[in-house]
């Protein structure tokens, strides 16, 4: 699995991250269709189904969008040891939030990361590590 903490109102790293997935699992051709992509929102009043269903059209059709409960977001957040929080603009909010993926193993167990703006001949290496 690759498991990304993100949002669907995110301006950059959510997108970009998303986006460079989905190329990467590209690279790796049909061994990536073992792959699981989950996106989890770290902004479940914003993220409704419906938001995550539509937001996550634009992306490789593997990743899932799942959401939840404050409670369990916060829950998964903790399990995962990956951080955010709600950040207050001018008149809304924003979240701030860990930008690295998560990449486990078949047993569900953590591998390693890849980090936001790590070379994509890197994370490469590490999805098809993964993926053995």
């Amino acid at each position: 699995m690759a498991v990304f903490f993100g949002f669907t109102h995110c301006p950059e790293v959510c997108p970009t991250t998303l986006v460079q997935l989905g190329n990467l699992t590209k690279q790796i051709g049909q061994a990536a269709d073992k792959l699981q992509i989950l996106f989890i929102t770290v902004d479940p009043e914003r993220d409704t189904p419906e938001q995550m269903a539509l937001y996550l059209e634009s992306f490789d059709p593997r990743v899932v969008g799942l959401s939840g409960t404050r409670e369990q977001v916060e829950a998964a957040l903790k399990a995962y040891k990956a951080y955010a929080k709600k950040v207050p603009t001018d008149g809304s909010y924003t979240m701030d939030h860990t930008a690295s993926v998560y990449l486990m193993n078949a047993d569900g167990s953590f591998r390693t990361m890849i980090d936001y703006h790590e070379e994509d001949s890197s994370a490469l290496a590490k999805i098809r590590m993964v993926l053995r």
